[in-house]
């Protein structure tokens, strides 16, 4: 992002407005930026919040950056140091800053409310804690929606040995999502009306072009008041999608030499956006999920949900251009980069392919659609763990045995619980799949049928063997739940707002945690101050992660050792949902009896 003084902005804000009717990803490039982010090292660090004016793709943007800039500095630091980071906050507001995916002592994890009381205009708060893991990690404000507006930067930490991850060179690839328009309005017209930013709605002409649903199809879905193309609430009617702070028109560019292998950090500093990302003519060779280390698995193309990282080698033998496409997972825009031998040179963009539409397996019909009967079983609460709201519900049925929920009857109408005895006024439920299948070795919405590889979590596995092997002890069941007409979200029905208390963990207790998506919408889960490992059948070698993206109408499963006493937040990383109430705090005591479980 270019920085400007404020009187530049405002001449740009009177003589820029044209360009904005042309997405960034169609207009003419620039000659290319090949300037790499700023980068801060060492035992103490200072950084300074602050409101920005600048540039992006030649419009006029008005951001919250760090140092001056927008994403904020790369953080390079060396696991088994200490790390004292002092951050001022110049803004006219609280603000703060969470170490994503780092494991630090809880006072440390900047979640304003939960872990610390926040930073308030004018003052500093120094962060203090010992650096104990290595990886690709990143760093953001946890309060109120400044994410949104550029409050976020990347981490590298090298390990204290040899890297098993070999490269020439490397860059750090930041995605992201910018709107002039300010978050708080941007939330205000989602409670307004939810579909408010999708313009890729089923049409006429789609329907008389075979692009769309068949007619009794799109009737059937009416009757339900569901909207397959309800995929992203905010959309690139509104959206630019930037690399490194830098719109599509202004051509970031990744040098390399022929024959090099190069690294490629990917980051999604996203406030609602997950991207799918591909270089057409180079595969990726995927080495690192959420900063962990997994065995080399290659492919054509990945989705990264928000909050996620990946590495990724490429190894472009050619001195030409390639393009560094990351579409948006509703294929409304694009944010595009090049890798080139040298700045100034340009690749062919693809054009955005069709958008995507929800299917029955969606709404949580997986088997219904035609999947295996024999997958649709999942880990539910035992009978004395089945609350009456949850039984009222039909997320748990009492009297039944540990291990299996209860499923409810099947029918093509999604049924309304909103009213359901026992339920707290409080709840925030339109619907409740009623066969949720483990989607985690499916392709995300929208590439199943793309024609090339596809990275899925079940390609996932770990280089190394899980530090706890342990079965779980315990099992757990939360339901992602939300209210579209309403544009509320929450765990089990409960916003943020109306929890009485936490979810309880006991120190070193292992459990399995089952998330069942009740809504037509994917939701990238972040647990603070833990990993947890994924459930997908590679034992001691299962991938673990901080994120995990949970498909529409579909369930993930994930074993975690609760091994960091505090408060921890607890919540779906699109940014206005967790704004909305899909946030919770896990709270890890030590155990009753004075030992671990």
């Amino acid at each position: 992002m270019t920085l400007f003084s404020r009187r530049h902005f405002i001449r740009d804000a009177a003589l820029g407005g044209g360009a904005a009717m042309v997405p960034g990803w169609a207009r003419a490039v620039s000659a290319g930026i090949a300037a790499p982010l700023p980068s801060l090292s060492g035992e103490e660090i200072a950084l300074r919040v602050e409101s920005l004016h600048g540039m992006i793709d030649g419009r006029p943007a008005h951001r919250i950056g760090i140092n001056g800039g927008s994403p904020a500095p790369l953080l390079r630091l060396r696991e088994g140091q200490r790390v004292r980071i002092a951050v001022t906050n110049a803004l006219d507001e609280e603000t703060s800053i969470h170490w994503h995916g780092l494991l630090l002592p809880f006072q440390m994890d900047g979640v304003p409310g939960i872990s610390f009381p926040g930073i308030p205009a004018g003052k500093t708060f120094t962060y203090d804690f010992p650096v104990i893991q290595s990886g690709t990690y990143w760093y953001h404000s946890h309060s109120g929606l400044q994410e949104q507006m550029g409050h976020y930067g990347p981490i590298v930490i090298d390990p204290a040995g040899p890297d098993p991850v070999r490269s020439d060179r490397e860059h750090v690839v930041v995605l992201s999502d910018h709107s002039a328009m300010h978050p708080h309005r941007i939330f205000a017209k989602l409670k307004q009306q939810g579909g408010y930013f999708n313009y890729q709605k089923q049409t006429l002409a789609g329907l008389l072009a075979g692009r769309d649903q068949k007619l009794e199809d799109r009737i059937d879905w009416g009757r339900m008041r569901m909207d397959p193309s309800d995929v992203s609430d905010v959309t690139g009617s509104t959206y630019t999608y930037l690399v490194n702070g830098h719109g599509p028109a202004d051509h970031w560019t990744g040098l390399f030499g022929p024959g090099e292998t190069v690294r490629l950090r990917l980051v999604n500093a996203s406030a609602m956006t997950n991207f799918n990302v591909r270089l057409p003519g180079l595969a990726m060779t995927v080495v690192q999920a959420d900063g962990q280390n997994v065995r080399p698995v290659t492919v054509d193309e990945l989705q990264i949900a928000v909050a996620e990282t990946y590495d990724v080698l490429v190894r472009p033998a050619e001195p030409r251009a390639y393009a560094l496409v990351a579409e948006a997972w509703d294929r409304s825009g694009m944010a595009r980069a090049t890798l080139a031998p040298r700045a100034g040179l340009t690749a062919p963009v693809p054009p955005l392919r069709r958008r995507p539409l929800a299917t029955m397996t969606d709404m949580g019909m997986g088997a219904m659609a035609g999947m295996d009967h024999g997958a649709m079983k999942h880990d539910g609460p035992a009978a004395a763990d089945c609350p009456p709201e949850h039984a009222a519900m039909g997320h748990c049925t009492p009297g039944a045995p540990a291990g299996g929920a209860a499923m409810p009857a099947m029918s093509h109408k999604m049924r309304d619980f909103a009213n359901a005895p026992g339920l707290p006024k409080t709840v925030v439920v339109q619907t409740v799949s009623p066969m949720p299948m483990d989607r985690m070795g499916d392709p995300p919405q929208g590439l199943a049928d793309v024609g090339h590889r596809v990275l899925v979590y079940t390609d996932l596995v770990a280089l190394a063997r899980n530090p706890d092997g342990r079965a779980p002890t315990r099992q757990l069941q939360i339901h992602l739940t939300g209210n579209m007409e309403r544009y509320m979200w929450a765990f089990d029905g409960v916003k943020m707002n109306a929890v009485t208390a936490p979810i309880p963990f006991r120190q070193g207790e292992r459990v399995r945690v089952t998330l069942v998506n009740d809504t037509m919408m994917a939701h990238p889960i972040h647990l603070h101050g833990h990993f947890f490992e994924l459930v997908t059948g590679h034992g001691d070698h299962a991938p673990r992660k901080h994120t995990i993206n949970v498909a529409p109408g579909g369930t993930a499963t994930f074993d975690l050792t609760a091994d960091a006493l505090g408060d921890w937040a607890f919540h779906c990383h699109l940014l206005y949902h967790m704004h909305a109430g899909m946030m919770q705090v896990v709270t890890v005591r030590p155990d009753a009896a004075g030992a671990a479980a």
